[in-house]
């Protein structure tokens, strides 16, 4: 019987894995679909270009957000200690 354990860190890793993928394309969004433009033609927010701000700046906050909703919602306490005999039925 495979331990309970692997099915939720494989289930975690798998959600890590699309947090990466969504901060890729908000980043890679935002950096070459603004920053493609003539740099004449930028807007600034806050003294930085467009897609600067919203790709490094404003998609951090997003993602810091995100992943702290993840983690008190998808996330769960796993005890790293051997289960005893008796609850796995070894």
């Amino acid at each position: 019987m495979e331990d309970k354990r692997f099915r939720i860190a494989h289930r975690e890793a798998k959600i890590g894995v699309i947090l990466v993928i969504i901060n890729f394309a908000i980043w890679y969004g935002f950096a070459y679909g603004l920053g493609r433009q003539d740099p004449t033609t930028y807007t600034y927010i806050l003294g930085f270009p467009a897609w600067f701000f919203y790709s490094c700046i404003a998609g951090t906050i997003f993602m810091i957000v995100l992943i702290a909703i993840v983690m008190k919602f998808f996330f769960s306490e796993v005890s790293l200690e051997e289960e005893d005999e008796e609850c796995t039925g070894k």
